[in-house]
């Protein structure tokens, strides 16, 4: 059963999130996820605004913003406020894959327009966050996939601009040598070593850049570093917001919008890698907190607008300190934004960091970006490209290249059209999601029961149950499958609303939408109904515990449905359940129950 099984306990979890560390611990911990994230909240920016040709004051207080928010935020995404927030350590921090729209945000409107062009975007992840279950078939990690594998080509221009970026009269090999230095301590530290010192790689790697290009050849300026104070505040550059709404920011929108569902599809990610850390025994993935690491998301790209720097989302780095050192308790997620926050208010620091030259820079980030394209290959390969997706995402990912470098048709896309086709990540997002809506809308006619949960309920679902499988054309043997998972997912819901009415002490009774669709001899059903607390993949991985601690009078129903379905998935978000269950006709044991 996809998504859940009984597992054995993770001994290696020292603190869970709800546990709390010795202070020490927790201080020193935070310390080091901050370190390790540093360099990356600082360079995003500092990239952005250098190839855009911004001030140095903005950098400075952009730099600031970023990591304030960035403070902020992680907290959030620990301690929740409200719906906000997922409950785990999630460390935030600046996106690179804002990089490329940004710069060209600010080249044509300035820091204003790029201000309000992130905060539109902050609204449309609130939205997903609220919509989630509504807007899953078209919120898809094929489109996701699509658009991450876009981020490099966007990016490749302006990384090839910094890695030329040297002084004048500078040794012609300079360049070279800094950018391969920092390239090869990069990627060949963590292909030698694991554990810590593989989560360090970026940060030696960028250490050993400089120093060459410090020692070796003179190019590391470090008169800013010596002008700035300890301790301080930078000078206040706050761009404002230009609400003018020009051509220009409409012809951008729609990129903006493309790459904020992608970083939503990378929260998502971490949101879902972050639980499976986090416990000592398995637990089903709990979609609410998925929500509520999306809208922080959605709050940290608010604050982000409104302060003039650039967008943040969350660092799998992070993920993996948490599984290296076992702790996950919410605490050091606190210490972690404390830290960050500190850190804004060092100005010498700060300097050090933007003034790492070019080559460095760029080095660094030909990592990142092919980091980004895997990750993007990973999405797409773990959905699935068969026939049809594998159509979606190579003829978006081919109209996303050729428009990004104006290969096709440049005398005729001019004006308007120019500035809105011109981005690689634009086109090859409207492109695979258009496609991806034309195959839902065009494909199977799915069968739809809407109901209200209550004692006559069932008899509902048996005859509609019984009605498309003779559509179907299927045997009995199958019918009777599919009205066995009926029966026992009703009497599972059937206890559910029984159990909340009387906790309430309402009469009112939960609503019901069952949708059935059929993938060749399978049958595919949803049952989406109103919140109850109790998760199903949770109480059939908890029939295999020793200890069970689920009442001897559900278990039939459970073990009848864990019989009958080849799988199933319960995805609990805020006021919504959704449990989809697949049932073959063939007889199958699901080796992962």
């Amino acid at each position: 059963m996809a998504g859940s099984g009984p597992g054995l306990a993770r001994q290696d979890v020292r603190f869970e999130p709800n546990e709390r560390p010795p202070l020490p611990m927790a201080a020193g911990l935070g310390v080091q996820y901050a370190l390790i994230c540093l360099a990356s909240i600082v360079l995003t920016p500092t990239v952005m605004i250098t190839v855009a040709g911004g001030s140095a004051e903005y950098l400075s207080w952009a730099v600031f913003a970023a990591l304030v928010i960035s403070g902020i935020t992680t907290a959030i995404q620990a301690r929740s406020v409200g719906r906000i927030g997922a409950g785990y350590v999630l460390i935030m921090g600046s996106t690179s894959a804002f990089i490329a729209v940004s710069v060209t945000a600010i080249e044509q409107g300035g820091p204003g327009m790029l201000a309000v062009l992130i905060i539109a975007s902050s609204l449309v992840q609130f939205l997903l966050a609220s919509r989630m279950a509504l807007l899953r078939r078209v919120f898809t990690p094929t489109v996701a996939g699509t658009v991450l594998i876009l981020i490099p080509v966007t990016l490749t221009p302006m990384i090839l601009r910094k890695l030329a970026e040297v002084p004048a009269g500078a040794p012609t090999a300079a360049g070279p040598l800094v950018a391969g230095v920092t390239l090869a301590v990069t990627v060949l530290v963590p292909l030698r070593f694991s554990g810590a010192l593989r989560l360090w790689a970026p940060a030696l790697g960028i250490v050993a850049g400089s120093l060459v290009a410090g020692l070796g050849f003179g190019i590391y300026d470090m008169s800013s570093v010596y002008e700035a104070r300890w301790i301080g505040l930078p000078d206040l550059a706050y761009p404002g917001l230009d609400l003018s709404f020009r051509p220009e920011f409409w012809a951008l929108l729609p990129s903006f919008l493309m790459v904020t569902l992608v970083s939503a599809m990378d929260t998502l990610g971490d949101a879902i890698a972050i639980q499976r850390v986090s416990w000592r025994r398995p637990r089903a993935i709990d979609f609410r907190s998925i929500q509520g690491a999306i809208a922080s998301d959605g709050a940290g790209n608010l604050l982000s607008g409104l302060a003039g720097t650039v967008p943040n989302t969350t660092y799998g780095v992070g993920i993996a300190v948490a599984e290296l050192t076992g702790v996950t308790s919410r605490a050091i997620g606190m210490c972690v934004g404390v830290v960050f926050a500190a850190f804004a208010f060092l100005p010498k620091l700060l300097a050090l960091i933007i003034a790492i030259p070019g080559p460095v820079v760029a080095a660094y980030f030909i990592v990142v970006v092919a980091l980004i394209f895997v990750f993007g290959m990973k999405i797409l390969l773990q959905e699935g490209l068969d026939y049809r997706n594998g159509l979606v995402v190579g003829v978006a990912f081919w109209l996303g290249i050729v428009f990004q470098f104006d290969w096709i048709y440049p005398e005729q896309i001019v004006g308007a059209w120019e500035e809105f086709l011109g981005n690689g990540m634009t086109v090859g997002g409207i492109t695979v999601i258009l496609l991806t809506i034309f195959a839902e809308v065009t494909g199977g006619r799915r069968a739809r029961l809407k109901t209200r949960l209550s004692d006559d309920t069932w008899s509902e679902v048996d005859a509609f149950l019984v009605k498309f499988a003779a559509r179907k054309g299927w045997d009995e043997e199958m019918e009777t499958r599919l009205r066995a998972v009926g029966e026992e997912t009703m009497q599972i819901l059937g206890r559910a609303e029984a159990e909340a009415a009387a906790e309430a002490e309402t009469g009112e009774a939960r609503s019901l939408l069952l949708i059935a669709s059929s993938d060749g001899p399978a049958a595919d059903l949803e049952f989406i109904a109103t919140t109850d607390e109790k998760n199903v993949e949770d109480q059939l991985a908890m029939l295999s515990e020793v200890a069970a601690g689920v009442p001897v009078e559900a278990e039939t129903p459970l073990r009848l449905l864990r019989h009958y379905a080849s799988s199933i998935r319960h995805q609990q978000y805020h006021d919504i359940d959704i449990l989809t269950i697949r049932v073959e006709s063939a007889p199958q044991v699901a080796g992962d129950f």
